[in-house]
């Protein structure tokens, strides 16, 4: 017996294996880095009068936002659900925002916030996306 979508039976959730290895899911990811890219470049004027020379938190919230903004602005052409760019927009501010704490205790320079930060942000990313992977495979 075969179930329709009216059914009420819900289908089976995606893997999280299914969905790393779905050439679908890798593209949007890259899509994504590449419109954080096109954020930063597009605001990096703004960025640079603003914050430079300005203490590693704001660095960090102008960085945070531009690469927000290329992002959303992604999501938003994508017709992402809110909720989704909320988590992903809050996934760039939280990669910088845990390794403040370290920064203010001196066991890490303004320079390895802003590198560990990125570094953070690639694995928080794709948690976001896994957590909704059925939206990146199309499984609705």
């Amino acid at each position: 017996m075969t179930t329709s979508p009216t059914d009420g039976v819900r289908p089976e959730r995606p893997s999280r294996r299914e969905a790393l290895t779905s050439r679908r899911f890798v593209l949007h990811y890259l899509q994504m880095l590449a419109a954080m890219l096109a954020g930063m470049a597009l605001l990096m004027p703004v960025s640079m009068l603003v914050g430079t020379g300005a203490a590693v938190e704001l660095q960090t919230l102008l960085m945070a936002t531009s690469m927000s903004v290329g992002m959303a602005a992604l999501m938003v052409w994508h017709r992402s659900p809110v909720a989704s760019i909320v988590e992903m927009c809050l996934a760039m501010y939280l990669s910088f925002a845990v390794l403040l704490p370290a920064h203010w205790l001196g066991a890490l320079s303004g320079g390895a916030v802003i590198g560990l930060g990125h570094a953070v942000m690639l694995p928080m990313m794709a948690a976001v996306m896994l957590h909704r992977r059925e939206q990146y495979l199309d499984h609705h």
